[in-house]
């Protein structure tokens, strides 16, 4: 009878213990854009969250591991354990068959991290570029996350359709790169006041002629 108990118990336990995560995680997203790192210790995200200092480090880590926890979360949209090259944005790209087109919809998913992190992003990498030694590793490891899912977008690419001539896919990568960075888009958004529809028919146009070539060449 205990054994079948703890049985029916342990997936009650594992949603209460989803769900405590993810309010830290929220608290954290709301202290990090409202007063940044700085701001945001355990004990303050702890009362936030209506949660024990131990559950903070229980149920997340400490603040380096609250910071990239919020990151993650922001990127995904969700805490689901699902590669972000596995989502429905993403498959759609892979199915895609027109190059230009390919890039409509690397432009979509790239608008919609944009939408979810972008904020986050700026902020945070806004502190460490300011001196906030915490964050310094924070802003490399998500820079060579970004580094590392460019290049495979690249190789992809590569793969179903012919590179501009005179193209490397190397530099392929660095300009899907550059392209798609956060703080390009929040200049254009937020510092310029464009539209997001815009940003990302811009995003599109620039990305495809910059690796595809010209419209003539391209088209199928």
């Amino acid at each position: 009878m205990a054994r079948a108990t703890r049985t029916y118990d342990s997936p009650l336990r594992d949603e209460h213990a989803r769900l405590t995560r993810r309010r830290i995680i929220d608290a954290a997203h709301r202290m990090l854009l409202g007063g940044g790192y700085g701001a945001m210790t355990i004990s303050a995200l702890a009362r936030e969250a209506g949660v024990s200092v131990q559950t903070v480090y229980n149920a997340v880590g400490g603040k380096a591991d609250v910071v990239k926890a919020v990151y993650d979360v922001a990127l995904a949209g969700d805490d689901e354990p699902v590669a972000m090259m596995e989502r429905p944005a993403f498959r759609a790209l892979v199915a895609e068959r027109n190059p230009r087109r390919w890039f409509a919809h690397y432009a979509s998913f790239s608008r919609s991290i944009y939408e979810g992190v972008g904020p986050l992003v700026t902020v945070l990498l806004g502190q460490a570029a300011a001196g906030e030694p915490d964050l310094a590793e924070f802003a490399a490891t998500i820079e060579r996350e970004r580094a590392t899912g460019t290049a495979r977008v690249a190789q992809l690419y590569a793969s179903r359709f012919p590179l501009r001539a005179g193209l490397t896919v190397d530099q392929a990568a660095d300009i899907l790169w550059t392209l798609t960075a956060p703080e390009v888009a929040d200049r254009l958004v937020r510092g310029r006041g464009w539209t997001l529809d815009a940003y990302e028919a811009w995003l599109a146009t620039t990305m495809a002629d910059s690796i595809v070539g010209s419209r003539r060449a391209s088209t199928s």
